[in-house]
């Protein structure tokens, strides 16, 4: 499946699923009607930003977007090959993701990230009805990554562990592309945790 096509089902299923109409959807996120509409309908290529207004907007992780939703008979497989992970390419930053993690239900979402060298995505990441989990392995290059108040310089073999309820920027100061994997998972709202206020 067209990684914009798996994109615009799965906003509509997940918008839904909710029963948020459009304006429903776009009082929450901050993101125009007409644009949702172009989006669920795969002839807008939606930026990272957007994205993560959309996600926050819908309470889930970014990459909830790139899960597969189709409705096979089959169970979903344990297994993806390298070949059929789905790549998506942020039309304003140019950096690429690829979501690594089989189609098989998972608390846990694996992604790989190569961020182009100079560029910035801030992101608002504050999902306030979620309890969204996620840490950057840094496998190649730098990255400076700003967490609420506070910049992480990453270097090579670096790791850094964050919650999802403050704005987050990433950045390549470096002169090469970084490379790293995102791993991530949602708690079940009923799961104790100590959530910090933005």
């Amino acid at each position: 499946m067209d990684i914009n096509t798996r994109i615009a089902q799965r906003l509509r299923d997940l918008r839904t699923a909710r029963g948020y109409s459009l304006e429903t959807l776009a009082e929450r996120s901050g993101v125009s009607r007409s644009n949702i509409s172009l989006i669920e309908r795969g002839q807008s290529s939606p930026t990272a930003a957007v994205l993560d207004k959309l996600a926050i907007g819908l309470s889930v992780a970014l990459a909830s977007f790139f899960e597969d939703s189709s409705d096979n008979a089959a169970a979903p497989s344990p297994l993806i090959r390298a070949a059929d992970q789905p790549r998506w390419q942020d039309p304003a930053s140019g950096y690429v993701r690829r979501r690594l993690s089989p189609p098989a239900p998972s608390p846990l979402q694996l992604v790989e990230v190569v961020f182009p060298p100079g560029q910035r995505v801030s992101l608002d990441s504050a999902v306030h009805d979620a309890d969204i989990h996620q840490q950057v392995w840094l496998i190649e290059g730098r990255m400076d990554l700003t967490v609420g108040e506070t910049t992480w310089a990453l270097a090579a073999g670096d790791c850094l562990a964050m919650q999802l309820n403050r704005p987050v920027v990433f950045h390549n100061p470096g002169a090469q592309a970084a490379r790293y994997v995102v791993a991530l998972t949602t708690l079940p709202a009923s799961a104790p945790t100590a959530r910090r206020k933005p």
